[in-house]
């Protein structure tokens, strides 16, 4: 059974998503970070800084992720925050795909199956209530990364093809009673002059389409 992230004040996280998108990105998200940026003190800022290592906002070293900095920028705040939850309540994915879906209480239930405890006990209204508070920020419509292909555009010019004509010639009668058809392809010269056409098909007219040299 796996242990769901949650924090004892969940009004905390909130607070802390709140400060995270206006102060500076710092080098290392501290205990001292948390307790003198991000105004949460005592050991509730002990339990956040723990909580934005599993959501995925820091490293195990405390480095700030890319999530963390895509939860910074205003058009993919809501997209970054749905792949956190994703990543720390993976768990819970396994059991409903579309989880971030679910009621309250049918979500409270899974939560119950997947950690084994009573559902009135505190991991359970923990987890749960830490879930909700995420989940008020996310947005799943659009998330980052859900689009699973790319459009390559190819700039390079294209060598361009003149139409092809095709003249279907008329069977052409021979002494012995056999019946000949031809199918000419022409491909004709990129040129507006009609002299051109006309001395093409002439051509073809006297050469081609003639009896006489039956």
């Amino acid at each position: 059974m796996a242990s769901l992230p949650y924090i004892t004040s969940t009004g905390n996280i909130e607070k802390a998503l709140n400060a995270i998108k206006t102060a500076a990105v710092p080098e290392r998200i501290s205990q001292d970070f948390v307790k003198t940026i991000l105004k949460i003190p005592g050991g509730s800022g002990a339990q956040m800084t723990t909580f934005l290592k599993k959501i995925n906002f820091a490293n195990s070293d405390g480095k700030p992720t890319d999530l963390y900095t895509q939860f910074r920028n205003p058009s993919t705040s809501g997209q970054a925050l749905a792949k956190a939850i994703r990543y720390a309540y993976a768990p819970l994915y396994v059991r409903n795909e579309f989880m971030h879906l679910l009621s309250d209480d049918e979500l409270l239930g899974l939560i119950v199956e997947e950690t084994g405890q009573p559902h009135d006990s505190n991991p359970v209204k923990l987890a749960f209530t830490s879930l909700k508070a995420l989940k008020k920020h996310a947005n799943f419509d659009d998330e980052i990364d859900n689009q699973s292909a790319s459009i390559v555009y190819d700039d390079k010019p294209q060598p361009q093809t003149q139409p092809t004509k095709t003249t279907d010639v008329a069977p052409r009668s021979t002494s012995v009673g056999l019946n000949l058809g031809y199918t000419i392809n022409l491909n004709l010269p990129a040129t507006s002059d009609q002299a051109v056409f006309n001395a093409i098909f002439k051509s073809i007219k006297e050469h081609l389409l003639s009896d006489d040299d039956a």
